[in-house]
Protein backbone atom coordinates (compact mmCIF):
# COMPACT_ATOMS: atom_id res chain seq x y z
CA UNK A 1 0.00 0.00 0.00
CA UNK A 2 1.12 3.57 -0.51
CA UNK A 3 1.43 6.32 1.81
CA UNK A 4 -1.04 9.51 0.74
CA UNK A 5 -0.60 12.21 2.70
CA UNK A 6 -3.17 14.94 2.13
CA UNK A 7 -3.86 18.44 4.22
CA UNK A 8 -7.31 16.33 5.48
CA UNK A 9 -4.46 13.62 7.28
CA UNK A 10 -2.78 10.70 6.19
CA UNK A 11 -3.82 7.69 3.99
CA UNK A 12 -3.37 4.22 2.34
CA UNK A 13 -3.89 3.78 -1.15
CA UNK A 14 -4.50 0.76 -3.24
CA UNK A 15 -1.51 0.01 -5.45
CA UNK A 16 -1.87 -3.16 -7.89
CA UNK A 17 -0.21 -4.30 -10.96
CA UNK A 18 -0.55 -2.36 -14.70
CA UNK A 19 -2.91 -4.69 -16.04
CA UNK A 20 -5.03 -4.13 -13.22
CA UNK A 21 -4.65 -0.15 -12.90
CA UNK A 22 -5.86 -0.53 -17.18
CA UNK A 23 -8.62 -2.65 -16.39
CA UNK A 24 -10.03 0.45 -13.68
CA UNK A 25 -8.80 3.13 -15.85
CA UNK A 26 -11.18 1.21 -18.88
CA UNK A 27 -14.09 0.85 -16.52
CA UNK A 28 -13.79 4.44 -15.28
CA UNK A 29 -13.10 5.87 -18.67
CA UNK A 30 -16.47 5.07 -19.62
CA UNK A 31 -18.27 7.20 -16.89
CA UNK A 32 -16.32 9.75 -17.81
CA UNK A 33 -17.65 9.62 -21.42
CA UNK A 34 -20.83 9.85 -20.27
CA UNK A 35 -20.07 12.40 -18.16
CA UNK A 36 -18.72 14.57 -21.08
CA UNK A 37 -21.71 13.87 -23.55
CA UNK A 38 -24.62 14.43 -20.05
CA UNK A 39 -21.86 17.86 -20.02
CA UNK A 40 -22.23 18.22 -23.82
CA UNK A 41 -26.31 18.11 -23.29
CA UNK A 42 -26.41 20.67 -20.44
CA UNK A 43 -24.10 23.41 -22.49
CA UNK A 44 -27.11 22.76 -25.45
CA UNK A 45 -29.46 23.80 -22.73
CA UNK A 46 -27.72 26.51 -21.66
CA UNK A 47 -27.37 27.77 -25.17
CA UNK A 48 -31.05 27.49 -25.19
CA UNK A 49 -32.16 29.61 -22.54
CA UNK A 50 -34.06 32.50 -23.09
CA UNK A 51 -32.36 36.42 -23.15
CA UNK A 52 -32.89 39.63 -21.61
CA UNK A 53 -32.67 42.76 -23.50
CA UNK A 54 -30.16 45.36 -22.52
CA UNK A 55 -32.30 48.31 -22.30
CA UNK A 56 -29.91 50.42 -19.71
CA UNK A 57 -26.66 52.68 -20.93
CA UNK A 58 -23.68 51.63 -19.11
CA UNK A 59 -20.44 53.86 -19.58
CA UNK A 60 -17.37 52.66 -17.89
CA UNK A 61 -13.83 53.81 -17.02
CA UNK A 62 -11.04 52.05 -19.13
CA UNK A 63 -7.68 51.77 -19.99
CA UNK A 64 -9.15 53.57 -23.76
CA UNK A 65 -11.09 55.91 -21.99
CA UNK A 66 -14.65 56.28 -21.28
CA UNK A 67 -16.73 53.72 -23.04
CA UNK A 68 -20.27 51.74 -23.48
CA UNK A 69 -21.22 48.13 -23.03
CA UNK A 70 -21.40 48.34 -26.66
CA UNK A 71 -18.34 49.21 -26.86
CA UNK A 72 -16.75 46.96 -25.18
CA UNK A 73 -17.35 44.20 -27.84
CA UNK A 74 -14.86 45.39 -29.87
CA UNK A 75 -16.86 45.32 -32.84
CA UNK A 76 -17.41 41.43 -32.18
CA UNK A 77 -20.89 40.38 -31.10
CA UNK A 78 -20.57 38.18 -27.88
CA UNK A 79 -19.03 39.66 -24.56
CA UNK A 80 -17.80 37.90 -21.92
CA UNK A 81 -17.48 39.96 -18.13
CA UNK A 82 -16.07 38.41 -15.34
CA UNK A 83 -16.90 40.31 -12.41
CA UNK A 84 -14.08 41.01 -10.22
CA UNK A 85 -14.17 41.97 -6.48
CA UNK A 86 -12.95 45.21 -5.56
CA UNK A 87 -14.31 46.85 -2.99
CA UNK A 88 -13.49 50.86 -3.81
CA UNK A 89 -12.54 51.31 -0.47
CA UNK A 90 -9.98 48.45 -0.88
CA UNK A 91 -6.16 49.21 -1.92
CA UNK A 92 -6.24 45.36 -3.74
CA UNK A 93 -9.03 43.42 -5.17
CA UNK A 94 -9.89 40.11 -4.16
CA UNK A 95 -7.26 37.35 -3.79
CA UNK A 96 -9.85 34.88 -4.85
CA UNK A 97 -10.62 36.61 -7.88
CA UNK A 98 -6.88 37.14 -8.60
CA UNK A 99 -6.38 33.58 -8.37
CA UNK A 100 -8.62 33.36 -10.92
CA UNK A 101 -7.70 36.38 -13.24
CA UNK A 102 -3.85 34.81 -12.96
CA UNK A 103 -5.39 32.21 -16.04
CA UNK A 104 -6.86 35.32 -18.03
CA UNK A 105 -4.29 36.71 -20.33
CA UNK A 106 -4.32 34.02 -22.37
CA UNK A 107 -7.58 34.13 -23.76
CA UNK A 108 -6.77 37.23 -25.67
CA UNK A 109 -5.31 34.62 -28.47
CA UNK A 110 -7.36 32.56 -29.09
CA UNK A 111 -11.44 33.80 -27.67
CA UNK A 112 -11.24 36.56 -30.40
CA UNK A 113 -10.85 34.04 -32.90
CA UNK A 114 -14.61 32.66 -31.97
CA UNK A 115 -15.97 36.08 -32.42
CA UNK A 116 -16.06 37.03 -28.61
CA UNK A 117 -14.48 39.56 -26.39
CA UNK A 118 -13.69 39.94 -22.70
CA UNK A 119 -13.52 42.42 -20.17
CA UNK A 120 -13.14 42.35 -16.28
CA UNK A 121 -15.33 44.77 -14.77
CA UNK A 122 -14.87 46.06 -10.66
CA UNK A 123 -16.38 49.02 -8.99
CA UNK A 124 -13.24 50.15 -7.61
CA UNK A 125 -11.83 53.49 -9.50
CA UNK A 126 -9.78 52.68 -12.71
CA UNK A 127 -6.33 54.16 -10.71
CA UNK A 128 -6.49 51.38 -8.33
CA UNK A 129 -7.36 48.78 -10.84
CA UNK A 130 -4.35 49.91 -12.92
CA UNK A 131 -2.01 49.37 -10.09
CA UNK A 132 -3.21 46.62 -8.49
CA UNK A 133 -3.20 45.17 -12.79
CA UNK A 134 0.47 46.44 -12.80
CA UNK A 135 1.44 44.82 -9.54
CA UNK A 136 0.41 41.51 -10.80
CA UNK A 137 1.62 41.87 -14.12
CA UNK A 138 -1.70 41.08 -15.97
CA UNK A 139 -2.51 42.39 -19.40
CA UNK A 140 -6.41 41.98 -20.28
CA UNK A 141 -8.90 45.00 -19.80
CA UNK A 142 -9.69 46.00 -17.21
CA UNK A 143 -12.68 49.02 -16.84
CA UNK A 144 -14.27 50.27 -13.30
CA UNK A 145 -18.51 50.20 -13.20
CA UNK A 146 -17.77 52.77 -10.26
CA UNK A 147 -20.12 55.36 -11.57
CA UNK A 148 -23.12 53.30 -12.87
CA UNK A 149 -25.13 50.58 -11.97
CA UNK A 150 -23.74 47.39 -13.84
CA UNK A 151 -22.16 45.47 -10.71
CA UNK A 152 -25.72 45.73 -8.86
CA UNK A 153 -27.98 45.53 -11.81
CA UNK A 154 -26.26 42.02 -12.57
CA UNK A 155 -26.56 40.54 -8.86
CA UNK A 156 -22.70 40.77 -8.79
CA UNK A 157 -23.01 43.63 -5.91
CA UNK A 158 -25.14 44.65 -3.26
CA UNK A 159 -25.68 47.59 -0.98
CA UNK A 160 -26.09 47.26 2.89
CA UNK A 161 -29.34 49.11 2.28
CA UNK A 162 -30.44 46.28 -0.31
CA UNK A 163 -29.87 43.33 2.09
CA UNK A 164 -31.58 45.02 4.99
CA UNK A 165 -34.72 45.32 2.89
CA UNK A 166 -34.23 41.71 2.04
CA UNK A 167 -33.75 43.10 -1.41
CA UNK A 168 -29.97 41.92 -2.28
CA UNK A 169 -29.92 38.73 -4.67
CA UNK A 170 -26.70 36.35 -5.50
CA UNK A 171 -26.74 33.33 -7.38
CA UNK A 172 -30.49 33.62 -8.11
CA UNK A 173 -31.20 33.65 -4.10
CA UNK A 174 -31.25 36.28 -1.21
CA UNK A 175 -29.04 37.27 0.35
CA UNK A 176 -29.19 36.72 4.14
CA UNK A 177 -30.41 40.20 6.26
CA UNK A 178 -27.84 39.40 8.52
CA UNK A 179 -24.89 39.12 5.89
CA UNK A 180 -22.42 41.70 6.30
CA UNK A 181 -18.81 40.62 4.91
CA UNK A 182 -18.38 42.27 1.71
CA UNK A 183 -20.56 44.53 -0.65
CA UNK A 184 -19.64 42.42 -3.94
CA UNK A 185 -19.38 38.98 -5.36
CA UNK A 186 -17.49 36.86 -7.99
CA UNK A 187 -19.16 35.73 -10.98
CA UNK A 188 -19.25 35.89 -14.89
CA UNK A 189 -21.58 37.15 -17.75
CA UNK A 190 -22.21 36.80 -20.69
CA UNK A 191 -23.76 39.02 -23.75
CA UNK A 192 -24.75 38.85 -27.19
CA UNK A 193 -25.37 42.39 -30.11
CA UNK A 194 -27.08 41.59 -32.50
CA UNK A 195 -26.27 43.17 -36.36
CA UNK A 196 -28.86 46.21 -34.96
CA UNK A 197 -26.53 47.01 -32.11
CA UNK A 198 -29.04 45.86 -29.80
CA UNK A 199 -27.71 43.70 -26.57
CA UNK A 200 -28.85 40.58 -25.04
CA UNK A 201 -28.11 39.38 -21.65
CA UNK A 202 -28.10 35.80 -21.83
CA UNK A 203 -26.04 33.76 -19.00
CA UNK A 204 -24.45 34.44 -15.26
CA UNK A 205 -23.08 32.25 -13.44
CA UNK A 206 -21.46 32.39 -9.70
CA UNK A 207 -19.96 30.73 -6.96
CA UNK A 208 -19.12 27.47 -8.01
CA UNK A 209 -20.63 27.98 -11.76
CA UNK A 210 -16.48 30.10 -12.06
CA UNK A 211 -14.74 27.09 -11.24
CA UNK A 212 -14.58 25.86 -14.83
CA UNK A 213 -12.63 29.28 -15.63
CA UNK A 214 -9.98 28.25 -13.08
CA UNK A 215 -7.40 26.50 -15.13
CA UNK A 216 -5.57 25.01 -12.50
CA UNK A 217 -8.01 23.53 -10.21
CA UNK A 218 -8.79 22.02 -13.58
CA UNK A 219 -5.11 20.63 -13.45
CA UNK A 220 -5.90 19.65 -10.13
CA UNK A 221 -8.84 17.79 -10.50
CA UNK A 222 -6.42 15.54 -12.71
CA UNK A 223 -4.09 14.75 -9.70
CA UNK A 224 -4.08 12.19 -6.59
CA UNK A 225 -4.25 14.51 -3.71
CA UNK A 226 -6.42 16.63 -6.25
CA UNK A 227 -7.50 20.16 -5.03
CA UNK A 228 -6.47 19.20 -1.42
CA UNK A 229 -8.08 22.51 0.27
CA UNK A 230 -9.63 21.90 3.45
CA UNK A 231 -13.40 21.88 3.81
CA UNK A 232 -14.15 24.01 6.11
CA UNK A 233 -12.12 26.85 4.45
CA UNK A 234 -11.76 25.60 0.77
CA UNK A 235 -9.27 28.44 0.01
CA UNK A 236 -7.43 29.35 2.22
CA UNK A 237 -4.30 28.38 1.14
CA UNK A 238 -4.64 31.11 -1.73
CA UNK A 239 -2.49 34.27 -1.75
CA UNK A 240 -1.38 37.20 -4.85
CA UNK A 241 0.76 35.36 -6.59
CA UNK A 242 3.70 37.73 -5.76
CA UNK A 243 3.30 37.15 -1.93
CA UNK A 244 3.22 33.01 -1.93
CA UNK A 245 7.01 31.76 0.02
CA UNK A 246 9.68 30.52 -1.88
CA UNK A 247 10.07 26.47 -2.41
CA UNK A 248 12.64 25.35 -0.58
CA UNK A 249 15.19 24.17 -3.35
CA UNK A 250 15.26 20.37 -3.90
CA UNK A 251 18.77 18.67 -2.59
CA UNK A 252 20.82 17.03 -5.22
CA UNK A 253 21.66 13.01 -4.12
CA UNK A 254 24.86 12.27 -3.47
CA UNK A 255 26.55 9.03 -5.19
CA UNK A 256 28.57 7.31 -2.86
Amino acid sequence: MATLTTRNGTSEHRVVSRAEWTKARVAFLKEEKEFFRQHDRLKEKRRALPWVKVEKEYVFDGPDGRETLADLFAGRSQLIVYHFMFDPAEREGCPHCSFWADHYDSLRWHLGQRDTSFVVISRAPLKALRAFRKRMGWRFKWLSSGGNDFNYDFQASFTPEQIAAGRAVFNYAPVPRDFTDMNDREGASAFYRDASGAIYHTYSTFARGIDLLNTTYNFLDLTAKGRDEDPEGTQDWVRYHDTYPPRPKAGRSRRR
